[in-house]
């Protein structure tokens, strides 16, 4: 399920000044990466001569295809916030581990991030997770746009029944959408 009141989370991490948070908050939102790919990244995956790229390709584990994503002006600028924390400084990992054998955060670390996010502006969190921020911006895109195959390419599937599946695209929006279209 997409999160809503994204907004809200937004203000929360920007008033507590938790710049990692906000910055992987955000970047998921973008990036619309699983979690294990999100928690994988590395700086020089968005990051090149001196700032935060515009636009951003990654090769996805599960399908072991490329695909592209924009980073927008706010995440551009919590990352840069980011990147510029003492804990970053040499590190090769964006979402570096705090102990020396973990290069980076787990996804179960990342799960409990996301269900903290939730749980701050009182949702329930067992009903979202990290798979709630793949699907939110694709989620609003599907709806204001009802382009299934601009979502189908930004989320990297391959067949557009997998799209549709996870859109939850039912019969009855379908006959309502073409309900709307006069000829």
């Amino acid at each position: 399920m997409p999160i809503a009141n994204l907004p809200t989370i937004r203000v929360r991490l920007e008033i507590a000044g938790n710049h990692r948070d906000l910055a992987l908050f955000n970047l998921a939102i973008d990036s619309k990466l699983r979690g294990c790919d999100l928690v994988k990244l590395k700086v020089a995956d968005v990051y090149a001569s001196g700032q935060v790229k515009e636009r951003a390709s990654i090769v996805q584990s599960k399908t072991q295809q490329p695909v592209r994503f924009e980073i927008t002006e706010g995440t551009r600028k919590s990352l840069s916030r980011w990147m510029d924390e003492p804990m970053m400084v040499g590190s090769e990992y964006l979402w570096p581990g705090r102990f020396h054998d973990r290069l980076h955060i787990s996804t179960r670390q990342y799960a409990r991030l996301v269900r903290g996010w939730v749980r701050s502006i009182g949702l329930d969190s067992t009903s979202y997770g990290t798979h709630s921020m793949r699907r939110t911006k694709v989620a609003h895109i599907d709806r204001k746009t009802g382009n299934l195959r601009a979502v189908q390419l930004l989320l990297g599937h391959t067949k557009m029944d997998s799209t549709v599946r996870y859109l939850g695209v039912e019969l009855e929006d379908a006959l309502a959408i073409s309900e709307s279209v006069e000829i």
